[in-house]
């Protein structure tokens, strides 16, 4: 069974979603949702395989709830509003169903579900996750959008409660944590190497050791990234 929580703090909405889901037996609601810290703890709770979230809701809006989780369940976005479209874009959403929506419509999105968990070589429902994030999107204090190809980025460093992508020379910073950008990323491709770096592993020229215990990565271009112990023992699963 595929695990889904409904989110929306509207009766009518959460019983149309509930009769559309209950009509497919692969999927089974595991909870309702009326705010958004009802729906942080159910996905604690039970951690779901996808949730479908309202976005304007009191207290918590649908992207707080998702800076909030500490888990990445698929996400299908909800709402009467298509002004949030590109934010759902920059968090991965598998879809985006603007109310009202007919019935077939919300079929064609369980079918984009079901195929994205059928993708993945494991065989369990918990395998069902947004793809690896392709593009990052930036949005400066101006309003501007710049968009980033995943390939491009060479690393990330935390900046307090913020990230700085350094790309071609470039260094964009974004109102983002690394652990979730992380998260988002091809874990084949991107590793946590320190807390505070997240490394593009096609830009390591090699690795040194530095102290005890203590490594750096030397990229291409010259720059040098410390390595923790741990951040070590996942390059070398992938190197």
């Amino acid at each position: 069974m595929i695990k889904a929580i409904i989110v929306d703090d509207e009766p009518l909405a959460r019983e149309v979603l509930r009769e559309y889901l209950g009509a497919d037996e692969e999927f089974e609601i595991v909870a309702e949702c009326a705010n958004g810290f009802e729906a942080v703890r159910a996905v604690t709770q039970h951690d779901p395989d996808v949730l479908f979230l309202d976005i304007q809701m009191p207290k918590l809006d649908g992207f707080e709830v998702l800076e909030l989780l500490d888990r990445s369940p698929a996400i299908v976005f909800v709402t009467a509003h298509d002004e949030y479209a590109l934010r759902a874009f920059e968090v991965n959403a598998i879809d985006y169903l603007l109310k009202p929506f007919p019935e077939d419509r919300f079929r064609a999105v369980l079918a984009k579900l079901k195929n994205v968990g059928r993708a993945s070589a494991r065989p369990n429902v918990h395998s069902l996750r947004p793809k690896p994030l392709q593009r990052i999107v930036v949005r400066d204090d101006d309003g501007n959008i710049q968009v980033i190809p995943a390939a491009r980025v060479d690393y990330v460093e935390a900046d307090d409660d913020a990230i700085v992508i350094a790309t071609g020379g470039a260094k964009i910073r974004k109102q983002q944590s690394i652990g979730e950008l992380s998260g988002e990323l091809d874990a084949d491709r991107f590793v946590r190497i320190h807390r505070s770096y997240l490394l593009n592993i096609e830009r390591i020229e090699k690795i040194e050791l530095y102290a005890k215990d203590s490594r750096v990565a030397i990229l291409r271009d010259g720059t040098k990234l410390p390595v923790s112990r741990a951040g070590y023992a996942r390059l070398r699963e992938l190197l």
